[in-house]
């Protein structure tokens, strides 16, 4: 059963309703007079035809007024991402905050020995085994690289070893060529019975990422078009860096990457109007000393929550990045980082938070980092309930029945109410001498759950017949000589 967050009784706002209409208006600014430049003749040319001003040398696109907004209110403000089993569909609708794995890490921390080393295609599999059988975690992001299989199939290859063994939706960020993105509707077509039948059920849905500042990927628009036309849901992230490739003012930094986003949402509307869109975020501040992504600290919480309030004004899901910390192994600061970053999304209820399991700004994947970041996100979970006030909880003739100077312990009231209260799975609560004694503690015991999950007997989703399918379409496109 996946534990979503609904329905939070807690709620944060960091930006007033002046302070969303002046960062729309100051974006509203930058797209009409400095533009965004669309490398990619495609996506100029639906520009050009649906109004905006195209400088063909410089492939900067720039949006007279009204423009954007015309097009993003055709959008959908709500919708389903299916998965292989129904009763794991995710309903994107402002009610419901999901977890969901990140990407693409290109090392991990082997489960067996400790050791860092390189990803492979039998690490995807893994993973998605093990998150298959991790109730807080809703949805899939293909979280590290195959980096064994060729590269212009590798995506696909990874999307199969995620579909083997998990029946969860997937999210994928690595698809950035034409033949891959055909390739991976197919593949999609084949689990749910045809194309209009994925229309109607996207189990797969595409992200993409801008090139801050006011930039768009060429890979990305061919891939995001497509996948819009077939009605998979199509997002794109901004990860402007303040001081980097964004202003040093958090301000500034929201504004461009309002624009990138904004910009390529209403692209999708126009060549697909109606088709499902979500807003993607993951802006950060560049670290003064080296120069590098942070992946954690109070301006990224502070993000976290200012655009989800974006993508609320707009209408439309927002998918942000929470829990990839930038923190080198599961320690106190990444258990920092994790904390504020998922509270602080879900005081302001983002649909989806990625992140988890992630190291070193996404670039190292972690078991114990998982189940830590599960740990994490069910206590917040549970925080986000707030204190139900009724006359069960209240509990008066339980404290009349006891009176002064008497237990709880063995009244009937803490039998029937007492397995509502939190209990942790690695949070060390064991008196001093005996830990002590054994010397263990979070790190040894979520490891320990995850070769617990991953040695678990779990049979494949998938019929043979659809896996030897999907199969097949990877090998024909890997025997192309793709150009």
């Amino acid at each position: 059963m996946i534990e979503a967050i609904t329905d939070s009784k807690l709620r944060l706002e960091v930006l007033s309703d002046d302070d969303v209409q002046k960062v729309h208006q100051a974006t509203l600014e930058v797209l009409a007079e400095v533009g965004v430049r669309f490398p990619h003749q495609e996506s100029l040319n639906i520009l050009a035809d649906h109004g905006a001003h195209i400088d063909w040398n410089t492939q900067v696109a720039r949006f007279p007024s009204g423009l954007i907004d015309k097009w993003l209110a055709k959008a959908p403000p709500s919708y389903t991402l299916a998965a292989l089993k129904p009763d794991q569909d995710l309903p994107l609708d402002g009610k419901h905050a999901y977890l969901g794995t990140d990407g693409c890490g290109v090392e991990i921390i082997d489960i067996n020995s400790g050791e860092k080393r390189r990803t492979l295609r039998q690490d995807v599999a893994e993973i998605a085994r093990v998150v298959d059988l991790t109730n807080e975690i809703a949805f899939h992001w293909v979280p590290i690289s195959a980096q064994d299989c060729p590269p212009h199939v590798r995506s696909l290859y990874e999307l199969e070893a995620t579909w083997l063994n998990s029946s969860k939706h997937v999210q994928t960020e690595t698809i950035l060529t034409t033949h891959e993105m055909e390739a991976a509707i197919e593949m999609a077509a084949v689990l749910t019975g045809g194309r209009d039948a994925l229309r109607q059920r996207p189990i797969l849905s595409i992200m993409q990422c801008t090139t801050s500042p006011l930039g768009q990927d060429t890979g990305s628009l061919e891939a995001g078009l497509i996948a819009a036309r077939a009605g998979l849901p199509v997002g794109f992230m901004t990860m402007a860096s303040c001081a980097f490739n964004a202003p040093a003012t958090m301000a500034g930094d929201l504004v461009v990457g309002n624009a990138e986003v904004l910009s390529a949402l209403a692209l999708m509307q126009m060549a697909s109007p109606g088709c499902p869109i979500f807003y993607a975020a993951a802006q950060t501040a560049m670290d003064l000393r080296t120069g590098g992504y942070t992946g954690g600290g109070p301006e990224d919480y502070l993000f976290g929550a200012a655009t989800n309030q974006l993508a609320d004004f707009y209408h439309v899901p927002l998918s942000m990045g929470a829990f990839a910390t930038g923190a080198p192994e599961p320690n106190w600061q990444a258990a920092i980082d994790n904390s504020f970053s998922a509270f602080m999304a879900v005081l302001s209820m983002s649909d989806m938070l990625l992140g988890a399991g992630l190291l070193s700004g996404s670039r190292i994947f972690s078991y114990e980092e998982l189940m830590l970041d599960c740990e994490i996100w069910s206590m917040v979970r549970h925080m986000s309930h707030g204190i139900v006030i009724n006359e069960t909880t209240l509990a008066l003739d339980a404290i009349r029945e006891v009176g002064p100077v008497g237990t709880f312990m063995t009244h009937p009231h803490t039998l029937a109410n007492m397995r509502g209260l939190w209990q942790p799975r690695f949070m060390d609560r064991r008196p001093y001498p005996i830990w002590e004694e054994q010397r263990n503690g979070a790190r040894e015991w979520a490891l320990a759950r995850a070769r617990q999950l991953m040695n678990s007997d779990h049979a494949s989703p998938l019929p043979a017949e659809a896996a030897n399918e999907l199969h097949k379409i990877i090998t024909s496109v890997e025997a192309r000589e793709i150009t």
